[in-house]
């Protein structure tokens, strides 16, 4: 349906406007305030109606459980040892049976199951350029990369000079693990961008959990980003960055889910960990607001697409996340949103995940490239046909594996 209206829901619009209790959606974009379209949905006063989330950071090849870690009572000094680990692991080998399709569309449900419509896989173009586009969410391809910033990293894209400058021809964040360790060498990530004329604002730094208070400050003057996976760094590391000097900073934070090889199931269980570790740090709150943030807009500016997403603003793209209203407080409402109160995912005005009363936007009956599954004792439809995907990895491992960001049993 080209034109439709979600009426009587509390429209959270970003983290400073919530007052609005309708929303027009025409031609894949949000409408105007004051516009009504002959087609409406009544949420009943029972919905909030937020924009879809945004994953700035996640490995779509590496989403498969259980994760791979440190031995018991140690942990990493730097990626590498993980990486060599997890390449021995069983969950490695218990992976090989499936395809790289397989994992992407895995990757892809990881994400639309925890109401996010954009995710940056962090692997070369090379090797993902064929797949993003045929997944049921937004897998940009609008960016340029390194692996890390060191002399043992994997050698992603043509250098980082090269890759940086092309970053800055295209208007495209450059994305790059950075200081993702302690030893000497990866805690000169910062030293390495700035000797090379590489620290700017199209920089999206990753972990950065070896940052210094110069650091942090260097990273601030410059406007870059920075992605925070505080579960993957607690796994792997025993730490995470220096988040709150790092938001005091002013710079621009979101949060990332890693690889579920290290990281949280999906971006909902990573806001939550990423609160409790902050209260654990910090002995305070993280604010809800802020958590908002840093999965909405705060991402959008880092990936250089404000201007398309990230707020449910007239003419951005209409990215939806419809959810139950539990609390009273909207944004501590989706700080704590399990994936069973998700009632509807719209990606440019598309619905493609949600309950049977929305059947409606797509015509009336479920359309060709549609599924049902059975989610909490709601019959749900999704784009695709995530069943047949999990039936058909139980088949290659052999026995009923549980991947726990797929909220249903395949029938």
């Amino acid at each position: 349906m080209d034109s439709y209206t979600l009426q009587n829901g509390r429209i959270i619009a970003s983290s400073a406007s919530s007052n609005v209790s309708s929303l027009t959606v025409s031609k894949g974009k949000i409408g105007e305030t004051s516009a009504n379209s002959k087609f409406s949905i009544n949420l009943g006063n029972a919905s909030y109606v937020y924009p879809a989330l945004i994953n700035i950071h996640d490995h779509l090849r590496g989403n498969y459980l259980p994760r791979v870690g440190p031995k018991k009572d140690s942990y990493y000094l730097n990626w590498l040892p993980w990486d060599n680990d997890l390449k021995s692991s069983a969950t490695y080998s218990e992976r090989s049976n499936l395809s790289v399709e397989n994992l992407y569309f895995l990757s892809a449900y990881k994400n639309l199951f925890s109401g996010v419509t954009t995710v940056n896989d962090h692997f070369p173009h090379e090797l993902n350029n064929d797949l993003l586009p045929k997944l049921p969410i937004r897998a940009f391809k609008e960016y340029t990369l390194a692996h890390e910033c060191s002399s043992f990293d994997l050698k992603w894209g043509e250098g980082i000079e090269i890759e940086h400058r092309r970053a800055k021809r295209n208007n495209w964040p450059f994305i790059t693990h950075l200081e993702e360790g302690f030893d000497p060498e990866s805690q000169d990530g910062v030293g390495v961008l700035e000797r090379l004329g590489c620290l700017d604002d199209h920089c999206l730094l990753i972990h950065c959990i070896g940052f210094s208070d110069a650091d942090i400050a260097k990273v601030a003057k410059a406007g870059a980003s920075i992605s925070w996976c505080p579960a993957s760094n607690t796994f792997m590391f025993n730490v995470t960055c220096k988040i709150r000097k790092m938001l005091k900073a002013g710079i621009n934070i979101g949060i990332g889910t890693d690889s579920t090889h290290t990281g949280s199931i999906n971006l909902l269980e990573e806001m939550r960990f990423a609160r409790q570790i902050y209260r654990d740090m910090y002995g305070e709150d993280l604010n809800a607001k802020t958590i908002f943030s840093m999965v909405t807009l705060n991402p959008a500016k880092a990936f250089r697409m404000e201007k398309r997403l990230g707020t449910l603003e007239p003419g951005k793209l209409a990215d939806i996340l419809v959810a139950k209203a539990r609390l009273d407080d909207p944004y501590e409402n989706l700080a704590q949103l399990p994936m069973e109160d998700i009632e509807l995912l719209v990606m440019e005005g598309r619905p493609l995940y949600g309950e049977l009363r929305f059947l409606s936007l797509l015509g009336d009956s479920l359309p060709a490239g549609y599924s049902t599954i059975m989610v909490a004792g709601r019959e749900m439809f999704v784009v695709g046909n995530p069943g047949a995907l999990y039936a058909e990895v139980r088949k290659k491992v052999g026995f009923a594996k549980v991947l726990d960001y797929l909220p249903f049993e395949p029938l």
